[in-house]
């Protein structure tokens, strides 16, 4: 699904934020990206999602070489891509349905489709009901919840996140993971940046360590503790 090789990332300042990176993540598999503020998770998610190029190297994204994807290529690989981010970036002055169902939109879905994937996202992250309120009426955790099923309304097989649960608190932060698993365990590929080590021992799950744009290690699935997971049904 993706592979790094050798991948270096030189931004025009002349800051490396990739240094010489290899990496694969298997379909299917979910995946967490650890490391301080600064270690290059964040570039390291931008190059998945074709936002940042590799300066050198290789990067394969479902199959396409994204160093040498053509700028015409890039809107319809990103179709199959998933992107949560930290702030949310939503449009404050439109309704939560209209949010969610953006990425169709702009896909050129017909309108009865539009409805019954928004409703279906919403349902998935809980918010089946509030499709008519604005994300200011919300909490931190709820527009959380409302990125996330922008990000999945479009049935990716891709689902990346970048410190999805850094402004929320600890029980908000392990429901909005465990959001994240059970996409995962639908067959989608999860990969997810956060700095909460604590957190991520929830979860039974490969993390690996970003140190100085580098992989450093870490890359063992630690053993799971016990959690409740409540399912919301199968995607739609």
């Amino acid at each position: 699904m993706i592979r790094f090789e050798n991948v270096w990332k030189r931004y025009p300042n002349g800051r490396e934020a990739i240094s010489n990176l290899s990496l694969s993540v298997e379909r299917g598999e979910m995946v967490f990206l650890t490391g301080h503020s600064g270690a290059g998770k964040s570039t390291l998610l931008k190059l998945v999602a074709v936002i940042e190029r590799p300066t050198r190297g290789m990067l394969m994204v479902n199959g396409q070489n994204t160093a040498t994807m053509p700028r015409s290529k890039i809107p319809p690989f990103r179709r199959d891509i998933g992107i949560v981010f930290q702030d949310h970036k939503l449009l404050m002055d439109r309704p939560v349905y209209d949010n969610v169902g953006l990425p169709l939109v702009i896909a050129g879905q017909p309108e009865k489709e539009i409805d019954k994937r928004v409703r279906a996202a919403l349902d998935q992250v809980g918010l089946l009901g509030r499709e008519r309120n604005r994300p200011i009426e919300l909490s931190t955790g709820e527009q959380q919840r409302v990125g996330i099923a922008r990000a999945i309304v479009g049935k990716p097989s891709l689902l990346i996140a970048d410190e999805p649960t850094g402004n929320l608190d600890p029980d908000l932060a392990l429901e909005v993971m465990n959001i994240f698993k059970r996409f995962n365990e639908v067959g989608v590929t999860v990969l997810v940046a956060t700095h909460d080590v604590h957190l991520i021992e929830r979860f039974g799950v490969r993390r690996v360590v970003i140190e100085g744009g580098r992989v450093a290690g870490g890359n063992e699935a630690p053993p799971p503790l016990p959690s409740i997971v409540v399912a919301r049904g199968e995607l739609a």
